[in-house]
């Protein structure tokens, strides 16, 4: 890790105390991951070079690398080349090789254009508050979404997030976020979505998804319900997806164990 950004390395870290049976590098993660969490390391800030950093937690250099690497490979860290090594932002990038898994069956990969349907108050339904570990009928968000390839209606996507988690949110600043959905809740909710739990099964398209992607009702489609998690693999987001796969597939990259 080359350089840090100014002020990165008088950000204070205490050595790190061994614990019986865990990895000392896991204690040197878990202090890198709570500093990112309580934002001592706010997202697009650098980390300190490797040398004084190994130092302030009173380990070796390379045990720094084994939780950096770590952290790099769970997309909460990522190194620039010849610059340095970054908390994680969501940017579209990220979005789109992390969290967005549909291509073309050529292979193609490419973002969509996402079209907001509708955004309003609500209440969570069963499915949701179960993934979400609240109650049905919780105040919530819904936010209806569709998602288009080379302006072609692919993907309809149904959310629901726990008001609780966006006070402050409405439909204006909604519909007029910068970046993705996941940069406007890092950016304005202090949200940090960092993985996700998927189920994927094939349904017959509803009336509703039906008519907002361009189908008969009952076509085969693919639905994905994904739970956005954070830290501690906290659950932030509920999300139907519902993908049309006549040209496009749904491809997930496992990493090897």
């Amino acid at each position: 890790m080359p350089s840090a950004q100014a002020g990165s390395a008088a950000i204070p870290f205490q050595p790190v105390s061994p614990e019986t049976g865990v990895p000392l590098y896991r204690a040197v993660k878990r202090a890198l991951m709570a500093a990112i969490e309580d934002g001592r390391l706010p997202p697009g800030s650098a980390l300190p070079t490797e040398a004084p950093l190994a130092a302030a937690f009173g380990v070796a250099v390379g045990t720094l690398r084994q939780a950096v690497g770590e952290l790099v490979a769970e997309h909460l860290l990522w190194r620039r080349q010849g610059r340095g090594t970054f908390v994680a932002e969501h940017s579209p990038e990220r979005f789109l090789f992390q969290f967005f898994h549909v291509e073309g069956a050529d292979g193609r990969r490419e973002a969509p254009v996402v079209e907001t349907l509708s955004c309003d108050r609500g209440r969570l339904n069963e499915d949701a508050a179960e993934a979400l570990g609240g109650r049905a009928g919780d105040p919530a968000w819904h936010i209806e979404n569709r998602l288009l390839l080379q302006g072609q209606a692919v993907v309809h996507d149904r959310i629901q997030l726990p008001a609780t988690l966006v006070r402050g949110l409405t439909e204006k600043r909604f519909r007029e976020r910068p970046g993705t959905i996941y940069r406007f809740y890092q950016d304005q909710f202090g949200i940090a979505v960092l993985s996700a739990r998927e189920r994927v099964r094939a349904v017959p398209a509803s009336l509703d998804v039906a008519r907002a992607l361009g189908v008969a009702r009952g076509t085969p489609v693919l639905e994905v319900r994904r739970t956005a998690l954070s830290f501690g693999e906290r659950p932030v987001e509920y999300r139907v997806s519902t993908i049309v796969t006549g040209a496009h597939e749904y491809v997930q990259t496992l990493n090897r164990a």
